[in-house]
């Protein structure tokens, strides 16, 4: 084990807590390596009858991925991402419960070891995104498969704004199970371990206020567009006679902030994950994953909001109308010879 990956044995749950609170329990290498040996050497464990995952600290489950160290080192993104998908993938197909708590922060790489579980909470403190389009990336760790499957295409909000949403909201589309009021979340646990008995979280489950109250609708119109040039126009219109407060105005100037390759390819990735299965899409943000660093929107994303926080990235296409469509396509399917298959 390494000191940023806590394990312990509580009754009959096996508990896992990532311990980076001061980087908002950021995933590196490390703990990827440690996290998979764990939930493996508990798979086959009698006496564990579920796993608990949970975050240290106030702020956060999981704020994503280090990568800072993937910016830093050009050759650590091929072992990186295989074992990060391959965690996700066996979260996925876990035999035992899986219960994450999904306190606080929840982004990217923090979905990937909370919402492929069998039970997801998620609490009042809970801010999920997918934040990757603002830094030159698009939707990993299995995140382009959970926002493809959202109801009525609402994943598309997250996927292409990077905005973070609430409880209900994550409930809603398809990223959690319920809510469990935070006061309540050490109780659950202790309940939880004693009986190893999962039906207990509907003890302590309650109801969630309703998802993007009041706009709901409207949104399902904007997002049933075929394309992100016409969702941005949507947008627009929605918030033609709004101030800038306006949750479609809100959504249409994050998009212009974002990446215009990031943002294509994240289409055509959703569009590819709404017919796929979880391995497939993970198969495909593999290669995107090293295609996009090539292309250099990734590093530079990285540097402007990570590094030097300038927050000022320099795209490789200055709007959606310039980006290739040649270069989208062969994102996700230029592929070496010995890459994974999950």
């Amino acid at each position: 084990m390494t000191d940023s990956l806590l394990t312990t044995r509580v009754g009959r749950a096996g508990i896992i807590t990532l311990n980076r609170p001061n980087a908002l329990n950021a995933l590196d290498l490390d703990m990827i390596r440690s996290m998979t040996s764990t939930l493996r050497d508990w798979a086959n464990d009698d006496e564990i009858y579920l796993v608990v995952v949970r975050g240290a600290g106030e702020r956060a489950l999981c704020a994503g991925g280090d990568i800072a160290e993937l910016y830093k080192d050009e050759n650590l993104g091929k072992v990186f991402f295989n074992e990060e998908y391959e965690l996700n993938h066996l979260i996925a197909n876990y035999p035992k419960p899986y219960v994450a708590l999904m306190k606080g922060i929840v982004l990217g790489g923090g979905v990937g070891i909370s919402s492929h579980g069998s039970h997801r909470i998620v609490t009042d403190s809970t801010r999920l995104g997918m934040p990757e389009v603002g830094i030159g990336f698009a939707p990993d760790a299995g995140g382009s498969f959970v926002l493809a499957q959202s109801a009525d295409r609402l994943g598309r909000h997250l996927a292409y704004t990077a905005i973070h949403v609430g409880a209900a909201e994550a409930i809603d589309l398809g990223f959690a199970d319920y809510f469990v009021p935070e006061q309540k979340l050490d109780p659950l646990v202790e309940a939880l371990a004693e009986s190893g008995n999962i039906a207990e979280i509907d003890n302590f489950a309650a109801e969630t206020g309703e998802s993007f109250p009041g706009v709901r609708d409207e949104m399902v119109d904007v997002y049933s567009a075929d394309s992100v040039e016409e969702t941005l126009a949507r947008l627009d219109k929605a918030s033609a006679d709004k101030d800038d407060t306006y949750w479609a105005a809100h959504a249409a100037s994050k998009i212009r902030a974002a990446s215009p390759l990031s943002l294509k390819v994240t289409e055509l990735l959703l569009d590819r994950a709404s017919v796929g299965t979880l391995g497939d899409a993970l198969t495909t943000e593999y290669w995107m994953a090293l295609n996009m660093r090539a292309y250099g929107d990734f590093v530079e994303g990285v540097r402007a909001q990570i590094v030097e926080k300038d927050r000022n990235p320099k795209w490789k296409y200055t709007d959606l109308k310039d980006v290739d469509p040649k270069v989208v396509v062969s994102i996700l399917d230029q592929r070496g010879n010995n890459g994974p298959e999950f």
